[in-house]
């Protein structure tokens, strides 16, 4: 069977006077490789991709899992970019 982990990247708290920050990438490739090295006993990796979705950290709790996101209207739109890993359990 398959399946997948993805690697969102974390949004750090806003400062007074400052906008949030999030996770580099590279902060998630280093988390994506740590997760395959203490799982490599137990899963095959089939391939990863990277996503871009918009809107992941806001109020409405969308998250990288959603069908469907939201990213029209008046305000600005933030998008994310997070690595999916797709692999599958050895026998």
């Amino acid at each position: 069977m398959i399946k997948y982990i993805d690697f969102v990247p974390k949004k750090r708290q806003a400062g007074l006077f400052k906008q949030g920050k999030v996770q580099v990438f590279q902060e998630l490739l280093d988390e994506m490789n740590n997760w395959i090295l203490n799982n490599e006993d137990k899963i095959d990796v089939s391939h990863y991709e990277t996503v871009i979705l918009p809107n992941i950290h806001d109020d409405d709790s969308y998250s990288s899992e959603e069908t469907e996101l939201w990213a029209g209207g008046s305000s600005s739109t933030s998008w994310y970019q997070l690595i999916r890993l797709w692999y599958k359990r050895k026998k």
